[in-house]
């Protein structure tokens, strides 16, 4: 996949980039990420990226034609079909299924914003789709398109040691993912799970999927109601709550 990423501060991407899962696809030519900074675009002395916005209030807004210049740059330079997004407080909830989807795409530019935000005519004529990561406020995009890098990058073939890691994570199957455990068997007084170290792959895979359905409903009842569960899923998460109560 190609990335380009539209940020005042390139700095920040290529510091996250050279580490984790990120790092070692663009070692291994399966990613190809790059900066395009809007001041290139500039033609001023002062490289301008911003001015006062129309109608009063505090702040700067980012100025429609370094942008536009910026991103028509970075689209020239990537493949047919590649999109472009924007990190946005008003976008779409960034989740697994968008990732997913996004890992389909040949390409895509993630225009990351600062100060007050961005001309709004830039992001209805040159926009795909708006993204969010939350209900939060952040100081700009950077953070925000490294994170939908990661989450995006992991999911493309031959980019994690173990294709099935991908599989197993968190959301993939609409649940959170079930607890992990390694060496020593005991710690502080606590062991693993007796059905793990049990060899019996069949009660393991059972005792996942159980895990993960009692932690969603825990942890993220709003994720479970999206499921449609069979009969086992609803015996095991039975069973679950049952266990639990008895600990009480």
């Amino acid at each position: 996949m190609d990335v380009k990423i539209i940020t005042l501060f390139p700095e920040m991407v290529a510091t996250v980039a050279e580490y984790g899962v990120v790092g070692r696809a663009m070692q291994r030519g399966l990613l190809k990420l790059g900066c395009v900074n809007p001041r290139d675009f500039t033609q001023d002395a002062h490289r301008t990226v911003d001015d006062r916005p129309y109608g009063g209030g505090p702040g700067m807004v980012l100025k429609y034609e370094p942008l536009a210049a910026a991103l028509q740059s970075a689209k020239s330079a990537l493949p047919p079909g590649s999109k472009v997004f924007c990190l946005s407080p008003q976008g779409t909830a960034f989740d697994q299924p968008m990732a997913q989807k996004l890992a389909e795409l040949p390409g895509m530019t993630l225009l990351a914003g600062r100060y007050e935000g961005i001309d709004e005519r830039l992001i209805e004529d040159l926009v795909d789709e708006e993204i969010s990561l939350g209900d939060f406020v952040l100081s700009g995009g950077e953070i925000p398109a490294m994170a939908v890098v990661d989450a995006v990058t992991r999911l493309l073939p031959g980019v994690l040691g173990d294709d099935e890691s991908a599989a197993n994570d968190s959301f993939v199957a609409g649940m959170l993912d079930y607890p992990h455990y390694t060496r020593p068997e005991e710690v502080a007084g606590r062991r693993v799970p007796e059905v793990l170290v049990s060899g019996d792959h069949a009660k393991i895979a059972r005792w996942r999927l159980q895990q993960s359905l009692g932690r969603t409903f825990e942890r993220r009842p709003d994720l479970l109601a999206k499921l449609n569960l069979n009969q086992e899923q609803q015996e095991l998460l039975a069973e679950y709550l049952q266990e639990r109560a008895g600990k009480k």
